[in-house]
Parts: structure tokens; C-alpha cells; sequence
């Protein structure tokens, strides 16, 4: 069973998406902060997280340089899930090294979970 971190402080969010994802056959596990999302990252080494980049304690930003240069965490493939959609936002966040960038309001849940499955090879 893969298993998805999914870091978002939205909690009626993460609900529906984390029981989407369950009913999928995923393992998921669940951060509402950016340190705890970082903690989980390193300690439970998922195949997939899912990150917004509104965050307290610490943003999506900060999440994926960290996690980017973290020798254990660095080759987990990161898709981006948030609401910030300006070119500038989008650059630097692939440049730190994430799979893919996904505006939630443009995205369906289904295509959330299909994007999710093609990333992790049809899982």
C-alpha cells in the first residue's frame, strides 16, 4: 500500500481529500503544520507528499527546501496542492524541486487522484 503525507492546514480539506485517497487503497497520513509535515516526511518516508504552501510554523516554501535537502527525504516525489497560482509562485517552487503544481480551485478531486496515481506510476 503507498503511502501519501498529505500537509494541509485546512482541516475539512484534508478530511475530504485524505477519505478520497483512503478509498483509493492509499495509506494516508496527515500534518496540518509545516514542521510536523517535515517531521512525518522524515520519519515515516512516504512515496508521495502532498503539500500546500499556506502553512503555520512553517510554509510550503520552507517544507520543500527542507525536505529537498534532506538526503532521506529528497527523492519523494512532492506535488503541490494550493490556492497561490501566480507565475512567480509557480517558479520558485519547481525550482525547489516539486513533482508538479496544482491550483485547487482548477482541479476536481478525481483529477487530484488521478494526477496523484500517475505520479506514483498508476499506483
Amino acid at each position: 500500500m503507498k503511502k501519501i503525507l498529505f500537509v494541509e492546514d485546512e482541516a475539512d480539506f484534508q478530511k475530504i481529500v485524505g477519505e478520497a485517497l483512503t478509498r483509493e487503497g492509499f495509506e494516508v497520513l496527515a500534518a496540518t503544520d509545516g514542521e510536523v509535515g517535515v517531521a512525518k516526511a522524515q520519519r515515516e518516508h512516504p512515496d508521495l507528499i502532498l503539500l500546500d504552501l499556506i502553512l503555520p510554523k512553517k510554509d510550503g516554501f520552507e517544507v520543500l527546501k527542507e525536505l529537498k535537502e534532506d538526503s532521506t527525504t529528497r527523492d519523494i516525489p512532492t506535488i503541490v496542492l494550493t490556492n497561490l497560482e501566480t507565475a512567480k509562485d509557480v517558479e520558485r517552487i519547481l525550482e525547489l524541486g516539486a513533482t508538479t503544481y496544482l491550483v485547487k480551485a482548477n482541479y476536481k478531486l478525481h483529477e487530484v487522484v488521478a494526477k496523484i496515481k500517475d505520479v506514483l506510476g498508476g499506483a
